[in-house]
This record gives structure tokens, sequence and C-alpha cells, in this order.
């Protein structure tokens, strides 16, 4: 480990290390897996075209979270039993069998099974990238290492959707599965090779000091996003009423038994209690993961029926929002503390407005106009969650380290449920009878109106939560 006694990076004394090497190889984990949960959006329109099932659309970004969940949890606490670079090399290969399986599946029954395995593989990868900056470098660079993972997941998240529509446009989008495929296997292989080091080989902890793993919380969860899911596969009022409120209560009996198990928990204390800044931090966090998801699932499926728009412009419109979350995030990083609770106001409003008017302008085919929604969506991302984040963690004194782990984790939440939820409004409001432009037309405004309340409440917990972020520490929660 290259020990620096100061914050600045001496990048000359870890490149003759090695560390420096492995830090770039580190970090690919995280590109394999946002490229690809950005990319999948941008394909979906020929794949559906190929394996029909488009009443499974909004399963593969719900699945793909789920296991992303559940694996990101497992890993953190797995490298206390296991050598780091077993970690990495399992994870890996699960990655690559899963884009395998996608790359060659026949019907989206197989694909989507793929799709857990790739989210697994994914989420496995993005925790150890972050354990192995605690494992392997000094405590004095991790901010700077923790930066530039945060600006890869930045262009990670800018050239997925481009990926995925040049390669449909050039080849077939069964070959954007198939670079993924062939991504995790050379990282298992240069896992093995580039990972030697004491701190990688070995286990971290004596057995039985790790923190246990929350198997009951997380099936839960599991059971519920699959339970809202399938509410909407085929729309039927007292079966999919019945598997929603199951689902729901589901989620609840997660959140439930997570907060009884303080040893394992995922979440600070009154998770979702208004009269903390937390509470209502982390429901503007739920709530706008859940109401955004729509145009990251059908986006390009919708635009591609209803306006033959070509693939390449959907993933640069994704792309789109993609950039302005992080532009905008740096252009108001160093904002006095006396705008923060404007700023983070400000974003709230922005996402909802995004929302509200994407039910127009989908239906229209205005591609100016859908570009300023996408920027409206991913600029008010940019600028309320770093304060945001601020805000969670700085009102939880005695748990900063839950909080600040917990907001990206109910973000994932967010991004599974709302997957679900999407697919449930969407195959009610037409595409539980095929694709076709009809069904599509149906679909597109309601797609988007339906979360509008959600929206509405993402906004009041964000004037909740900014009336904190201008106290000072010790008055807050």
């Amino acid at each position: 480990m290259t020990e620096i006694s100061t914050n600045r990076v001496d990048w000359r004394a870890l490149w003759a290390s090695g560390d420096l090497a492995r830090f770039c190889f580190i970090s690919l984990g995280i590109l394999l897996h946002a490229t690809n949960e950005t990319m999948v959006a941008t394909v979906m329109p020929a794949m559906v075209g190929e394996l029909a099932g488009v009443q499974l659309v909004g399963w593969s970004l719900a699945i793909y979270e789920l296991g992303a969940i559940v694996a990101g949890a497992a890993a953190g606490r797995l490298v206390s039993y296991v050598a780091l670079r077993t970690n990495m090399v399992v994870a890996a290969l699960l990655y690559a069998a899963g884009a395998l399986i996608c790359a060659t599946s026949p019907s989206m029954q197989l694909f989507l099974a793929g799709r857990l395995i790739e989210g697994l593989g994914g989420g496995a990868l993005v925790s150890l990238a972050f354990v192995s900056v605690e494992r392997l470098f000094s405590r004095a660079i991790w901010p700077q290492l923790f930066g530039i993972m945060s600006a890869i997941w930045g262009v990670a998240a800018f050239s997925g959707p481009l990926l995925g529509a040049i390669m449909t446009e050039l080849l077939s989008w069964r070959w954007a599965f198939g670079v993924f495929t062939l991504g995790g296997t050379a990282m298992a292989l240069a896992s093995f090779l580039v990972l030697d080091t004491p701190e990688a080989t070995r286990p971290g902890t004596r057995a039985g000091k790790a923190p246990p793993f929350p198997f009951t919380a997380l099936g839960c969860l599991a059971i519920a996003v699959v339970l809202i899911a399938s509410a909407g596969v085929d729309i039927a009022l007292l079966r999919s009423s019945l598997l929603i409120i199951l689902g729901l209560a589901g989620l609840a009996l997660f959140f439930y038994i997570d907060a009884l198990k303080p040893r394992s928990r995922l979440f600070p204390a009154r998770l979702f209690s208004w009269r903390t800044p937390v509470g209502a931090g982390m429901t503007m966090v739920a709530a706008f993961s859940i109401a955004t998801c729509s145009f990251g699932v059908y986006g390009p499926l919708l635009l591609t029926s209803l306006h033959d728009i070509p693939l390449l412009t959907t993933g640069y419109i994704i792309a789109a929002e993609s950039i302005a979350w992080s532009i905008l995030s740096i252009l108001v990083a160093n904002a006095p503390p006396r705008r923060e609770r404007m700023i983070i106001v400000c974003g709230a409003l922005m996402i909802a407005a995004g929302i509200a008017v994407f039910a127009y302008t989908i239906p229209l085919g205005s591609i100016p106009l859908i570009l300023v929604c996408a920027l409206l969506q991913g600029g008010g991302f940019g600028i309320a969650w770093p304060f945001l984040t601020r805000v969670i963690v700085a009102s939880a004194p005695d748990e900063q380290t839950i909080a600040s782990a917990a907001v990206p984790t109910m973000q994932r939440i967010g991004y599974a449920v709302g997957a679900a939820l999407a697919g449930i409004v969407a195959n009610a409001s037409g595409f539980s009878q095929g694709l076709n432009h009809d069904a599509a037309a149906g679909v597109a405004s309601w797609l988007f109106l339906a979360f509008v309340p959600l929206g509405i409440l993402g906004c009041l917990a964000a004037l909740r939560t900014s009336a904190a972020a201008n106290r000072p520490l010790a008055a807050i929660g």
C-alpha cells in the first residue's frame, strides 16, 4: 500500500508502486455495472421486436437492481471471510455469465434470468470497488479516489445508452451484451493476476467478527418487488390488486425487520419520520427514485414505436440526462451554505416538472421538448442530491456511516420498485395487448401522469428536509 502523508495524491509514487494500476483496474467494475445499467433502455425496442414480451419490460430494470442490492450488501460482508481477490473473481464471472445468458436468450424469460445474474455480479463489483479503496490505499487519499470513481460513474452513465444504440444499429442488440461478456471475463482473469497483495489475498477479519448478513430483510425485499412486478404481467383487477397490496406489505415488513436488527441495519432509525431531516430526506430519495423510472425504462421504446425516432437519438437524450446530472452537480458543489435550502427545493421542482411534462412531450414527439424534460430531470437530481445527502448524513450524528450508505441503497430500491410499478401502468394502459402504435399511444401519457403524485410528495419532502439545511449541526435531529 502506498503511504502518503498529505491529502495530495502523489501519482508518480502510486504508479511506481503499482497501486495506480490496481485502482484503475478496480474502477472497471463500476464502469461495467453502470454502463450496462443505462444501456438496456436503448436496446429494448430491438430486443422486444425479436423476443416479444413487452409486458415484461419493467422487469428488466427491477430484477437487475434487485440483484445489485442483494449482492452489494453481501459483498461488503463476505470480504471479512473470503479474500478480496476471490470475491472479485467470482463477481466478475457472475457478471460475464449473466451477460452471456442475455446475449443468447431465445425468450424474454431467460433474458430476465440473465439480468438477475448480471445484477448480482455488477452490484458485487461496485461494492467491492469501494471496499478495495479502503483496503488497498492510504486513508489520506480516499476522498480523491472516491471522487474519481464518481466521475467514472458519470462517464459510464453517459456511454451506456450510446453503446447500446450504436451496437444495435451497426450489429445487433445481442452484441451489446456480448461486449460485457468479454469485459466480465477479462476482469475475472485480471483480478486473479493483479490483486496479488497480502491485503487482497486474505480475509479482512477473523471468522465471527463481521456484522451479520440481513438475510430475512433482503428476502422480504426480493419477494415484495417480485410481487409488485407480477401484478402487471397479466392485468386482472382482483389478482393485480392483491399482488400490489401484498408487495407493499412486503416492503413495509422489509423496513420493519431492518429497524429491528441494529448490527446488520441498512438504514438509520426513524427512516420515514418527517419529524427528522433524515426521515424527510429519505422520503424524498424514495419518491423521486420511484417516480423517474418511466423514461429510463420505456422512453426509447415509446419514441421508436410512436414517432420512429432512431435509437441513437434516444441514446443521446438519455445520455444528456446523465450529463446534466454531472455538470450541474459540479457547478453547485461550492455553493454557500445559505443557498442549500433553495438548491434542494429548486432541484425537487425541476425533477417534478420533468416527470409531469414528459406526459405531454412523449406523445407529441418533439425531440427538443423531450430533451428539455430529460435535462430538467437529470439537472434536478444533480443540484439537489449532494446537498440532500449532506443534510441526511449531518442529521444522523450517531449513524453517519449507515446514513451515507443508505442514500444509494434507497435509490436502488426505488428504481426496482419504480420499474415494477411502471410495468403495471404500462400493461394496464395498453401493452398487455402487445407492442403496436395504438398501444404505445395509450401508454405514453399515463406512464408519466401516474407518477406525478409521487413527484409532488418528493417536493413536499424537499421543503421539509431543506428547513434543516441551514441549522447548525447541534440543532439538527
